[in-house]
């Protein structure tokens, strides 16, 4: 991982030395990026700025680096993992003068032209200057691993890989989009397909296309822009599943070993699921020394991701590092801000705080640690939401077909009124807008949907919260070949292979103990014990007299935008206890936009921000759900005699597909399932029974209602007469 910035002038005019300055800048901006060296190149029309972290060939590659002729220029952030077959490839006089993996891409450009990066497998984003011609080229990745932004005037380019660092020029407007932000659909749990377009957030930051080729004339600033890779979407029906399954975990595996290949020592977040556990398996003999690290919380005790990474880190003999994020845990405002400006996101919550706090503890306690194996991005392209839309695939295409309908009603608001909550007496049909082309391929759709929300959200907050510490995230899921042969299984097998992630489980069953390939699909922080990070935020937004929240109305556009009095009003919901997990975190990153709004106006360096004391490491020895139980559930005690009182809005309703609601004034607190406990009792409150005759009644015992009960009293849905 490296940093990249730089300036051109788009008017035939050559920068002078007063932009030395500007270029300096630009190193500083990014050092967090590229903490082992930094050049700086100015020559003609263009300026270029290179900060580095040194994974291949730390003796001998720095940057910029320059074809033997001169006329090429190149600085680039990430891995080219197939270098070596790339280099062989090349014509026979071409002589590389370095060890970078990177140098090979200025012949591919030489020799290729736009087409260059058809056959490069790896992460990067890429400036290059071509001398000869005047142009300037920038180029990303197909997923868009690596960022790479840009804003532009007549006159001039300023691009950087991080959007911080374009704010250094003048020319950059310091204003956040509101109205576009606001719009996003992933930013308000609105169950849509993502949109084409990826949000950057801020007025006149652009963002490089994932897969995609910009070509800038520095002449006259005309832009050509070439796509490389597209999602494929012809289907293999010539392949059968167990082809289908053996294909996947050869290329898994040669995509790991690509991914686990470094000069300098690598870590790994695991999680106990089996997405991270199969990167461990076959990492952990080539990347000797291989230690991993993982969230020990309230969630992820509750949910038993702790538990079975250290169970598994036993199994294998690796070191496992549990960091703790103890109850009450609560960041302070000023590490809040330098997180969400660290990520130039609102989407910023728990899933982020953790992830920035493990790199954190690794960098301190792994000093020469510079790359992070993730198992990040498997779920998006091998069917792992599946099970979570419908109780079979048939129920996952429904759901599919709600969130396309919801999509198009988007665009065509006027047809809306015909959908009522009960009933529609119009075809899905009648939302295509005349003569466009009909969504024949529901998965196929949804999947594309899941590219583009993977550049969004994951690889964007992966890549920020990895470059904070001075580390690269790296992330064998997302090998194209892998992508590919998913995107590319045929309808008939689909309900075979990608129900519940069959293709991964199958494919690696062998290499992992089935305790983990069978072990049902846990979120990160949400389920069981979502309500330690909810409350964490609830904390957050009420520190030093609620600081971020007033900070954030106060904001420049917030006044346009935000409902000011009942933003306080649903705070103090919060407060009291009332807390439901979708609105908190949606409340979250509207506080986030207005940060985000206010900072942007002054831009901070993060240098001069406070990041407060690395977390610690619970030292575990045998079980984390056994040694932690007095530290995430304190012991208390229920009166038996006591009497429960439901909230007054307090509703338990079921479904067709036999999940059971728990229902709080018309919003959904909790989904269980049908032959849950909990909901018994619940269904047998009548404000006289105590506690003794509901739980004879429902026929259970306190032990197996005690965490869901303790839930509910805390969030203030069950009361307790005395």
């Amino acid at each position: 991982m490296c940093g990249l910035a730089g300036f051109a002038r788009l008017d035939g005019q050559d920068l002078g030395p007063e932009f030395d300055a500007l270029l300096n800048n630009f190193a500083d901006l990014l050092h967090h990026r590229g903490p082992d060296e930094r050049e700086l190149l100015r020559s003609g029309p263009v300026g270029l700025a290179f900060t580095r972290l040194s994974l291949v060939n730390p003796q001998d590659g720095t940057q910029p680096l320059v074809s033997d002729d001169g006329n090429l220029v190149l600085i680039a952030n990430g891995e080219v993992y197939n270098h070596k077959e790339l280099a062989a490839r090349l014509p026979s006089d071409v002589r590389l003068k370095t060890g970078s993996d990177c140098e090979v891409l200025l012949y591919l450009y030489r020799q290729h032209g736009l087409d260059f990066l058809r056959d490069v497998r790896g992460m990067f984003a890429i400036v290059l200057w071509d001398r000869a011609r005047g142009q300037l080229v920038l180029a990303r990745d197909r997923f868009g691993i690596k960022p790479l932004y840009y804003h532009r005037t007549d006159q001039r380019i300023v691009m950087s890989s991080e959007i911080k660092a374009l704010f250094a020029d003048p020319t950059t407007p310091r204003r956040f989009a509101w109205e576009k932000a606001l719009s996003v659909p992933l930013a308000a749990a609105a169950p849509r397909f993502s949109p084409e377009q990826m949000c950057t957030w801020f007025e006149g930051v652009e963002s490089v296309p994932a897969a995609t080729v910009l070509r800038v004339d520095l002449r006259d600033g005309r832009t050509t822009e070439h796509r490389y890779w597209e999602l494929p979407t012809e289907a293999d029906e010539s392949t059968s599943a167990e082809g289908f399954i053996e294909r996947y975990g050869d290329l898994l595996e040669a995509s790991i070993q690509d991914c686990a290949t470094a000069d300098t020592e690598l870590g790994l977040f695991l999680s106990g699921g089996i997405d991270s556990s199969i990167v461990l398996a076959l990492a952990r003999k080539q990347a000797e020394g291989l230690h991993t690290f993982t969230a020990l919380s309230g969630g992820t005790r509750a949910n038993g991701d702790a538990e079975h990474a250290s169970w598994l880190a036993r199994q294998w003999g690796v070191p496992n590092h549990q960091v703790l994020f103890e109850p009450g845990l609560t960041p302070t405002p000023e590490q809040w801000r330098r997180l969400v400006w660290l990520a130039e996101s609102p989407l910023v919550g728990p899933e982020v705080y953790y992830k920035h706090e493990l790199h954190r503890f690794a960098r301190q306690e792994r000093p020469e640690l510079r790359g992070m194996l993730l198992g990040a991005a498997s779920d998006e392209f091998n069917g792992g939401y599946s099970e979570g839309m419908g109780e079979d695939w048939p129920g996952f295409l429904a759901g599919l077909r709600g969130m396309n309908r919801t999509t198009r009603l988007d665009r065509m608001p006027g047809l809306r009124y015909w959908w009522g909550e009960s009933e529609a007496f119009l075809s899905d049909d009648a939302l295509h807008s005349p003569g466009a082309e009909r969504d024949t391929d529901l998965y196929a759709s949804y999947v594309l949907s899941e590219y583009r929300k993977v550049q969004q959200y994951n690889v964007w907050h992966e890549d920020r919260t990895a470059a904070g510490s001075g580390v690269e995230a790296r992330v064998p899921f997302l090998d194209h070949r892998i992508v590919e042969l998913t995107a590319s299984i045929p309808e008939r097998l689909r309900p075979r292979l990608l129900w519940d992630k069959r293709i991964l489980r199958d494919a690696v069953g062998s290499r992992v103990p089935r305790r983990i390939a069978e072990r049902p699909k846990v979120p990160f922080f949400y389920g069981n014990g979502t309500h330690h990070a909810y409350a964490m935020l609830v904390r957050l937004m009420n520190e030093n007299g609620r600081e971020l929240v007033e900070q954030a109305l106060a904001a420049p556009g917030a006044d346009a935008f935000l409902d000011a009095d009942r933003i306080r009003r649903r705070l103090n919901d919060f407060a009291q206890g009332t807390s439901d997990s979708p609105s908190v975190e949606l409340l979250m990153r509207i506080v986030n936009m207005g940060l985000l709004a206010d900072m942007v106006t002054s831009a901070p360096r993060l240098e001069s921000m406070g990041t407060g004391a690395v977390r610690l490491e619970l030292q575990v020895h045998n079980s984390p759900v056994a040694e932690t139980q007095e530290l995430f559930e304190p012991a208390r005690s229920h009166d038996l005699n006591a009497v429960p009182v439901s909230a007054k809005g307090l509703l338990v309703l079921s479904h067709a597909d036999g999940d059971q609601y728990i229902v709080n004034d018309g919003q959904i607190e909790f989904v269980l399932d049908p032959d849950s406990p909990i909901i018994r009792v619940l269904e047998r409150i009548d404000g006289t029974s105590t506690l003794a005759e509901l739980l004879r009644k429902a026929g259970v015992e306190i032990e197996t209602v005690e965490e869901e009960l303790n839930t509910l009293i805390d969030q203030r849905l069950v009361l307790i007469a005395a």
